[in-house]
């Protein structure tokens, strides 16, 4: 008897707290959210935040303020954000480099766990960057020039541990090439020496690269998806050439874990309806971005899928975070 009265009171607390999580999802918000972005403002993130932020406000009916917590490579939002309250009052914006910051500084905080995933906005691959100067007309052609010359080909990165620098250190795994690494402070100074010949290849956003490319200042040599991009429909997938390679930039919305279940889902649901705004998807494309959408779990999925490749990515190359 004792037992089923513990159970009967263990069922009602349940229910209590799922009615509970549903009147707080359909009073939420009641107050403006703010949207962290790690970085300062200007870069991928910070003009998804923005373009974002104005969309769930007028679906929503609340405000939405970008909140710029730049440094440490981004580990000071991430914190930030994994930290703060579960109630869906704090909220974050980020890109790919999110998997890849957790593989290779292994914070204490733990950001896989410690933050979730509410829906991934967009994704584009990374497009390979080479000076003309180097005589690599295709990925094949630098393979053959990189074993036959080991570590002379230099590549640059926005900086040690970044997902530039683990991307090119997968591929070059792949390919079983030995290339040299010079990281930069950010993508500007990589591909400003880049320009200048003091490097031969880098990786780069399609937004990044289209005004070189359009110049001649630079070449497209591959993109790093696993197949073609629409917007470079002429230049071949990495997947051609190295079976499997599949690296995407994407952006995606993310909260505190334990944020309540029905919340998560009311951002979810109003982000995926934005995602089909032809205005917002001519916005994405504008930067190089394909509208994604789906659910939480298939976003925390490919959160996690990441975060594993680059795990052993960081474990065999031995590299150290900046």
């Amino acid at each position: 008897m004792e037992e089923a009265i513990n159970r009967i009171a263990q069922l009602a607390m349940l229910c209590a707290a799922l009615a509970a999580g549903t009147a707080g999802a359909q009073s939420y918000p009641a107050k403006p959210v703010r949207i962290v972005v790690p970085f300062a403002a200007g870069g991928g993130s910070d003009f998804v935040a923005r373009q974002i932020a104005v969309k769930l406000a007028d679906s929503i009916g609340q405000q939405f303020l970008v909140d710029n917590r730049g440094g440490a490579g981004g580990l000071i939002g991430i914190e930030l954000t994994a930290k703060a309250p579960a109630d869906g009052y704090t909220l974050m914006i980020m890109s790919a480099s999110f998997s890849a910051t957790a593989a290779t500084n292994r914070p204490a905080f733990d950001p896989i766990n410690t933050i979730g995933a509410v829906g991934q906005i967009g994704s584009s691959p990374f497009v390979m960057l080479m000076h003309p100067s180097l005589p690599a007309p295709t990925l094949k052609a630098l393979i053959a020039l990189a074993r036959a010359k080991p570590e002379q080909v230099i590549y640059a990165s926005a900086g040690n541990g970044s997902i530039t620098h683990l991307a090119f250190e997968s591929m070059s795994r792949a390919a079983a090439i030995k290339l040299t690494h010079v990281p930069y402070k950010g993508v500007a100074p990589s591909l400003t020496d880049l320009i200048a010949g003091q490097t031969h290849l880098t990786l780069g956003a399609y937004s990044t690269a289209e005004p070189h490319l359009k110049s001649g200042r630079l070449r497209a040599l591959v993109v790093t998806g696993a197949k073609r991009s629409e917007l470079l429909p002429d230049v071949p997938a990495a997947a051609e050439t190295l079976p499997g390679v599949d690296i995407e930039l994407w952006f995606g919305l993310m909260a505190p874990a334990r944020t309540p279940g029905p919340i998560v889902d009311r951002l979810n649901r109003a982000l995926n309806a934005l995602l089909e705004d032809p205005l917002m998807r001519k916005h994405l494309a504008a930067q190089g971005l394909t509208a994604a959408g789906g659910t939480p779990q298939q976003f925390g999925s490919r959160i996690r899928r990441d975060y594993e490749i680059w795990v052993k990515v960081v474990r065999d190359a031995d590299i150290k975070g900046s």
